[in-house]
């Protein structure tokens, strides 16, 4: 059997396995969730919180944007707090307060002494970690006392998402316009669906010590901290990355031949490719990036100010019309968006490049599917601007407004319509494609590969519609990650890794049978920890310990891969400059190269440091999340898509004179940039926080109290240098592009006899 062969049944195994492992937790999940009462009575029966309250109160939620302004469970925003932790913390303090007043006659708990404070802690922990559901009734019992704390907590955040001047100031501390809710009623529902998350939190699972949220958030005064099993699957976590990554270290010394490297052409094989109607006509799809790119950069230049002056954007009252929770839905929002119409294009553009065959109405299909995504864009941002201005109506939200989950906020309407999209897009890849692998020759399996790749990007994003609008918040949390996780970080990763197989084994660069086997090499590793990986986002969202078990293992060896394309990535600038002709790829090549810099220290060594349960269990939420989401996201999805955007303007412009002073601009900028911004603002913040949270508890280094220190506002501030020299590489990108076709440079073709195929 060939090895090309076994690596075909390895990865289909592995897959098997994998898929079959995540469906399993997910049925784990959807047994085991936190329950949603039918009602919450007190002792006496009074009723305080109805399920239908509940419920509603998570769509309020999700209308004003959700997680994008503060957190659920420690996922979302940054500026406002979590949610789930203040409450929590909150209500813990309001009891406390009323025991040291009626049992010591004390203003209030702060005031005990250190003995008196401890019994209160014990008490209190007794009363609130005591899981009162009663299945059968489907009621939650509390004591009077909890309810006079759960009342207090209920008024401050009803006058927090109003306009009352008592809360002004902290409304500016967490960026929120005023009237967040308009409606009274909305309001009280909302907290008790804040309340409930709340009760999740501290709630102990019937039969065990540990709550519903794996005893997260840390808040020592609730008897929140982490349990054993966390500090047993972190250092498993590690032991899997040394072995992991030791392996990979031994198969690479054994396997790769650096003799191995072929005989270049002298002349530019890619050249001769024929540029057809439809892929000449993917050339908007990049203008379409370079405008998407530019907009977000905007927006979060708005968002990251908002963390200084609130509600306004240097003066001017900016949240009256764009609020934070809007500017960042857009800012995260389009970061998707712009870095997969950019793979999107290059798909559509590499499709006849491989095959030789233009389909007929081709061209048709790429500008009919180019259209669907502007209406896409511009219809789902109008309908979040109208549902976070509270303009649209709760029943209209889901389906028109805004969903509030970071990542795939759109509603379900323009979700349908993207996964339509995203169909169409595999019908006009596939129909290239499939002729290709039907021909067979060297390159089938590379071929077959980003055939199937394209395949699972199509479908996978479905994953999204598999939620209602009333579906349980860890059943949503699950599925949203396949879409976050397994949609953006696997299956595109693996359609990339093929793409730039097949342009390097044209180019000359590396051979055909080495590639087919590098590449399905690298598909395995990928997956091995891609796929269970995705549970390392599920440890706190009401899952069982399995999920902390599997994803703690697992996304440990995401990292392996990492280190793989750390090793390639010197070889392959070093063939970049091995002939005169490779000059023409010289930017592309560049920017692949930074993107095996920013796998290894954006998703390697940031993501690292956060994925295991122990450190994730403090970190969550923190400023050390968009490290490494910056340096990941942008770092490697973003530089990749502007790499492929290039190969693909190299060949719509064969015979362009690019000009070198704005490429070498925007590549140094945007590196130089988005260091800056990790390192002067988000690192030290993040480790500020996390060192808050150690001493004082979760809510603390999410407060008002510490987040609005004037070293907090300084570094914010230390972002202006790192944002603006990354704006100046994004402009210079953008000036080159504009340059190819209004002010174009041009030499005479070298290429005669052109050839329609590189198969």
């Amino acid at each position: 059997m060939s090895s090309t062969k076994k690596l075909w049944l390895g990865l289909a195994a592995l897959l098997a396995v994998s898929f079959a492992a995540l469906l399993w937790v997910g049925s784990e999940i959807h047994r085991v969730m936190p329950p949603i009462p039918e009602k919450v009575v007190t002792e006496s029966g009074q009723v305080v919180f109805t399920k239908d309250d509940i419920q509603t109160g998570r769509v309020v939620w999700q209308s004003i944007g959700g997680q994008q302004l503060g957190s659920i469970w420690g996922h979302g925003g940054y500026v406002a707090p979590d949610w789930t932790a203040d409450w929590l913390h909150r209500e813990a303090v309001a009891i406390l307060d009323g025991w040291a007043r009626s049992d010591y006659s004390a203003p209030d708990y702060a005031s005990l002494g250190k003995a008196e404070q401890a019994a209160l802690e014990i008490r209190l922990q007794e009363m609130m970690r005591a899981n009162t559901f009663n299945e059968a009734a489907g009621t939650i019992t509390i004591d009077d006392d909890r309810l006079l704390a759960i009342n207090n907590v209920s008024a401050h955040y009803q006058s927090l998402f109003s306009n009352d001047p008592a809360t002004k100031s902290l409304r500016e501390a967490y960026a929120m316009k005023d009237a967040t809710v308009a409606d009274a009623d909305h309001r009280r529902m909302m907290t008790a669906f804040y309340w409930w998350t709340a009760w999740t939190a501290v709630t102990e699972r019937p039969g065990k010590e540990i709550t519903y949220t794996n005893n997260w958030p840390y808040d020592p005064v609730v008897g929140n901290e982490p349990p054993s099993n966390l500090f047993m699957w972190t250092v498993f976590s590690v032991l899997f990355l040394i072995a992991g990554i030791s392996l990979l270290g031994w198969h690479y010394a054994v396997n790769h031949e650096r003799d191995e490297d072929p005989k270049l052409p002298l002349t530019d094989p890619l050249a001769q490719v024929k540029v057809t109607p439809s892929m000449k006509a993917t050339a908007k799809y990049f203008w379409i990036v370079i405008a998407l790119f530019l907009t977000q950069i905007l927006l979060g230049a708005m968002t990251a100010h908002y963390q200084v002056e609130g509600q306004d954007f240097y003066g001017f009252a900016l949240s009256e019309i764009l609020p934070y929770s809007l500017t960042r839905t857009w800012h995260t929002q389009l970061a998707v968006l712009w870095i997969a119409t950019a793979w999107l294009g290059m798909g559509l553009y590499i499709g006849p490049a491989i095959s030789g065959h233009e389909p007929k109405y081709q061209a048709l299909g790429v500008n009919v599917l180019w259209v669907c995504l502007i209406i896409i864009v511009v219809g789902s941002f109008a309908g979040q601007w109208f549902a976070v201005m509270q303009k649209l109506g709760l029943e209209n939200n889901f389906w028109f407004g805004h969903q509030g989950w970071e990542y795939v906020d759109l509603g379900r309407f323009w979700q349908w319509f993207l996964f339509l999209g995203l169909g169409i897009w595999l019908v006009l890849v596939g129909r290239c494609l499939v002729p290709a692998i039907r021909a067979g020759g060297e390159s089938k399996s590379i071929t077959t590969l980003l055939f199937l790749s394209t395949v699972a990007i199509g479908l996978f994003y479905g994953a999204g519609l598999l939620w209602n609008e009333h579906t349980h918040l860890s059943m949503v949390e699950y599925w949203r990650w396949w879409v976050v996780h397994l949609w953006v970080e696997g299956f595109f990763e693996v359609f990339a890794t093929a793409v730039i197989a097949f342009l390097f084994t044209k180019l000359g660069l590396i051979k055909t049978k080495t590639a087919t086997v590098a590449v399905l090499f690298a598909t395995i590793v990928f997956m091995a920890g891609g796929v269970l990986g995705t549970l390392h986002h599920l440890y706190f969202t009401g899952t069982p310990t399995a999920v902390i078990a599997l994803g703690a293992s697992f996304s440990a060896l995401e990292v392996v891969p990492l280190a793989y394309v750390g090793f390639e990535a010197y070889h392959t600038y070093k063939l970049g400059k091995a002939t005169p002709w490779m000059q023409r790829y010289k930017w592309p090549i560049l920017f692949f190269t930074a993107v095996a810099f920013w796998n290894l220290v954006g998703a390697g060594l940031f993501g690292f440091l956060i994925n295991p349960p122990l450190p994730l269990y403090y970190m969550q939420g923190l400023n050390l999340t968009p490290l490494h989401g910056h340096t990941a996201l942008f770092g490697v999805y973003g530089m990749l898509g502007i790499g492929l955007m290039l190969f693909c303007l190299r060949g719509m412009k064969p015979n362009a004179i690019w000009p070198e002073a704005p490429l070498r601009t925007a590549f140094w900028a945007l590196n130089i940039g988005l260091a800056g911004m990790a390192l002067f603002t988000l690192l030290p913040l993040g480790i500020m926080q996390l060192v808050a949270a150690i001493e004082n508890g979760y809510w603390y280094a999410r407060s008002a109290e510490f987040m609005q220190q004037p070293i907090v506002d300084m570094l914010v501030w230390m972002r202006v240098p790192g944002d603006t020299i990354f704006s100046v590489g994004a402009l210079a990108l953008a000036w080159f592009v504009l340059r190819l076709w209004i002010a174009p440079r041009t030499q005479p073709a070298k290429v005669e006899g052109a050839t329609e195929s590189v198969r």
